[in-house]
This record gives C-alpha cells, structure tokens and sequence, in this order.
C-alpha cells in the first residue's frame, strides 16, 4: 500500500494550534514540509508519523519571522520557501520578504534573493514548463520569474488587476494566478515571443471566497478557499470555469498540494494538516 493511500484520512498537528501552518509541500518518498505563519520555524513530518520535526529554523532573521509559500523541487534537490519578516516599528505593518532556497535532504541554505521593495509579500510559486520558478508577490501586483539555475529574479509580469495575487500554478502549459483580495482566477497569455500579456479574468460559475494555495492535478485547479472554509475543484473550459467543493466546514484553509490519490490540506485555523482522498 502506498502512502499516499495510507494517509488517505490522516491528521497531523504541526507543532501545536497555534503554528498556522500555511502552505506544504510533498517532497520525495511521501515527506511533507509544512511552513507556519506564526513561528520562524519550518517543519518536516516523516511518511506514516503523526508528530512534526522543525526542519529550519530562521529565528535569527529577525522578530515576528514567518514562512508562507513551499515547493518542493525534486530535479534541482531545492526546497523552495517565502520568507517573510516585518519592519520594526512600521505602522501600517511592512515586511521585507525573500524567496529562499534549501537543500531538500538536510535543509541547508542554497539560494537568497529578496524581492525588491520597501514593503512586499513573497507568497507562492510554481515551476513553469521552462524549468523557472514563477513568484507572487500579493502586495505590489507582481509576478517575478527565476530562471533555472538563477540566483536572482526578474520582474515577469506587473498589472493592476495582479494587486491581490496569491495562488499560482500551471495547467496544461498555461499560468495561471488566483487574486485572494478580489476572488478572481485570471489566465496569464503570452505572445509568440513568450512575453505575458494583460491576464485573462476567468469567469466562475460560483463565488470562491479568498482563493489561496492552488495546485494543479488530473487537468483541473484544485484551491483552498481560506475565507469560506472549503477546498474546490476548478474546471476552466476556454474563459469560464465550473466549481465544484470537494471539503467543507475547515478553519481557515490556505494550501493545497495533491499527492497521487491524495489532496493534503493546510487548515491554519486549526494548526493542523489533514488529507483528503483525490476526487475521482
């Protein structure tokens, strides 16, 4: 039996309630890293344990350090990471964010590259059909490419309609990007040059309130909705999309990452990471 059919019903406290772990990711052998919101800490659990180990720890970059988004990049041996820290004594709150890069096996630092700025929020990624990482940055509108290999980023895309960025992941080729202030789902065109154009607004047969984490599987995008509690399933047929809600009833769910016949869900509210069974 795999694991992921073992833990087809499991639950896992990251740390304790109060670790908001945000976004996960599955890395090789079934391992699930899990960042928290709350703590400067990030966590592995083992295949088949109920218990998480801190697997880095940033509390050396400074009060209030938290993680949001993680991938994990099996090719490169990199696990990806958006570190965030606030300004001291800011009001309104700013942060200084950075993607960070760690070896996957022992959780060494790889690669560091601060998102430009004087207040920004490195939130998620995903890896393109081009090998690059694909980075949002839900403060400033902005999606930032690192090509394979890089060490340093570059502006990909900016537009005002990206203010609210959030989940971001491919499907059959094609990038697309959720907005979590304004509930939207957008397609990102390129041209024949490959240079993206304004984003598509797909139109969604039903609201998805505070559309978060978002992973594509099996031809559809799958996301969490951290605002309404639920997990949905997204069909796009040209620019509209069906929904359909495969979870219900979650405190605060932020990401998604699906595992062969498995969904894994960050419930922030709760402090725990649970999985559900992929809908067939």
């Amino acid at each position: 039996m795999s694991f992921a059919q073992a833990a087809s019903a499991a639950e896992v406290l990251i740390g304790d309630g109060k670790s908001q772990p945000e976004s996960l990711t599955v890395a090789s052998g079934g391992v699930l890293i899990v960042g928290s919101a709350s703590t400067p800490f990030v966590y592995k659990v083992s295949p088949g344990s109920s218990t998480a180990e801190k697997f880095i720890d940033a509390s050396a970059e400074g009060p209030g350090t938290f993680f949001f988004g993680m991938l994990a990049d099996a090719s490169s041996n990199t696990l990806w990471t958006c570190q965030l820290t606030p300004v001291p004594d800011s009001t309104p709150v700013r942060r200084h964010t950075s993607l960070r890069g760690f070896d996957l096996s022992t959780g060494a630092p790889k690669i560091r590259w601060n998102l430009p700025g004087d207040n920004n929020t490195c939130n998620d990624f995903a890896i393109g059909p081009d090998k690059a990482l694909y980075i949002t940055d839900t403060a400033n509108g902005r999606i930032y490419r690192l090509p394979a290999g890089a060490s340093t980023a570059e502006l990909y895309l900016e537009h005002r309609t990206l203010m609210g960025v959030d989940g971001i992941t491919f499907l059959d080729g094609t990038l697309y990007v959720n907005n979590v202030f304004f509930n939207k789902l957008y397609r990102i065109p390129v041209d024949a040059t490959g240079k993206p154009q304004q984003p598509n607004d797909i139109w969604m047969d039903q609201l998805v309130k505070g559309p978060d984490g978002m992973r594509a599987a099996n031809g559809k995008l799958i996301v969490a909705e951290n605002a309404s509690g639920k997990i949905s399933v997204i069909t796009v047929n040209g620019d509209k999309a069906s929904v359909t809600v495969i979870k219900e009833g979650l405190k605060t769910p932020t990401g998604v990452q699906p595992a062969g016949d498995t969904i894994w869900i960050t419930e922030r509210g709760t402090g725990k990471v649970m999985s559900i069974p992929m809908p067939k």
